[in-house]
Order: C-alpha cells, then structure tokens, then sequence
C-alpha cells in the first residue's frame, strides 16, 4: 500500500491525460469538473477520448488553470 501511494504522489495530471483517465485514477477531481460544469463523470461520450485541454477548450476554460486546479485536488 505505501508503495502504490509514493507512485501516485509523483503522479502528475497533464493537458493529454483523458477525462476517463483523469477520473479513475483520481476520483477526487470530479468536483473540480463539477464546478467548471464539466459533466464528464456523469457519462459524456466524449470523456472516454477528449483530453483535458480539447475539453477545457470547448468549454472556453484555461485548460493550464484547470490542470493548476485538479492537481491540487489530488495532492
């Protein structure tokens, strides 16, 4: 168990990461989709291929501020 948690304190989230990605390997972020109305986990289509920059950039989001935001989330 310490182990998996090391591996993932050096994880990074990045702008070519998908949604789905984003969301199974960190749960927590969903809120921060959430707030930005980024309904991903709620079963868009497009989560399972967009990345985090193709979707902030549909949804006229700083995809760097937003990248900024969930890892934070997941410190």
């Amino acid at each position: 168990m310490k182990k998996l948690e090391k591996t993932r304190d050096k994880e990074k989230i990045t702008e070519k990461m998908t949604f789905h990605n984003v969301i199974t390997r960190f749960p927590e972020t969903n809120m921060v989709f959430m707030k930005h109305e980024m309904f991903c986990a709620m079963g868009c289509p497009a989560a399972q291929q967009e990345t985090i920059k193709e979707g902030a950039q549909v949804h006229g989001i700083d995809a760097k501020k937003l990248i900024k935001e969930l890892n934070n989330v997941i410190k």
